[in-house]
């Protein structure tokens, strides 16, 4: 059974501290750890506990996008977050080392359903009005695509953006697309594509090297090809 613990800033020695994101990628992550032998039993009940010692690792639990943060900080030596987080924060120092090929979604643009509003705002005013909770990558989108667009960003239910008039579109992360429909939307470019990663503290990276690979490995999915130990910054 995984034991609570209390959280120490970065420091030489003592386990390997891995962030875990609530959320979406919650269940698979956990999933991801049993198949290693790691105990999430403790991550699983109704504990409000945000910090586990289990199978050698501290786990600490945080929102998907506080991931980068910390490892970058050196909070935590790995995390695990999404693509589409990465994307957004290209600006955080951390490695990415590891593609866990779970939580697979798409980054698309989406309009409401036959409307020519994001088309006709293009041309008449020069620009779009495309709400989102991905500021930086809309931005880098329509920037790279050559095109104008008045990004907005929110923070609720995006898919209200274009329903209320307070958007042409939107910029989100869909999986089944079923959000979209149920709300008169489809989708109308795809951006980019997300799945969940394993992202390391430089530091650790390097004066961590066996203990970090050892970990990559145990996670790596079945079938993938172990590279050299390059890693990539991510973004």
């Amino acid at each position: 059974m995984p034991r609570v613990v209390e959280m120490t800033r970065a420091r030489e020695g003592g386990p390997l501290r891995l962030a875990l994101p609530r959320g979406a990628l919650w269940t698979e992550t956990l999933d991801a750890l049993d198949r290693i032998g790691i105990d999430t039993a403790g991550l699983r009940s109704d504990s409000r506990s945000l910090v586990f010692e289990s199978g050698g690792l501290t786990l600490v639990t945080m929102r998907p996008s506080d991931v980068p943060t910390y490892v970058e900080a050196g909070a935590a030596d790995l995390g695990i977050t999404g693509k589409d987080v990465l994307l957004e924060q290209r600006d955080r120092i951390v490695y990415e080392v590891l593609d866990l090929r779970y939580g697979a979604c798409r980054m698309v643009l989406a309009g409401r359903a036959g409307d020519s509003a994001l088309d006709e705002d293009e041309r008449r005013l020069g620009a779009m009005r495309i709400a989102t909770k991905y500021p930086r990558v809309a931005e880098r989108h329509f920037e790279e695509t050559g095109r104008r667009a008045e990004v907005i960003e929110v923070k609720g239910s995006v898919e209200l953006a274009p329903l209320s008039g307070l958007a042409d579109g939107i910029v989100d992360l869909v999986a089944t697309g079923r959000t979209l429909a149920d709300n008169g939307l489809e989708v109308r470019e795809e951006i980019a594509t997300s799945t969940a990663r394993l992202i390391a503290n430089r530091v650790s990276h390097k004066l961590r090297a066996a203990e970090v690979d050892d970990l990559v490995e145990r996670l790596r999915p079945e079938g993938r090809p172990a590279p050299g130990r390059e890693a990539e910054e991510a973004g």
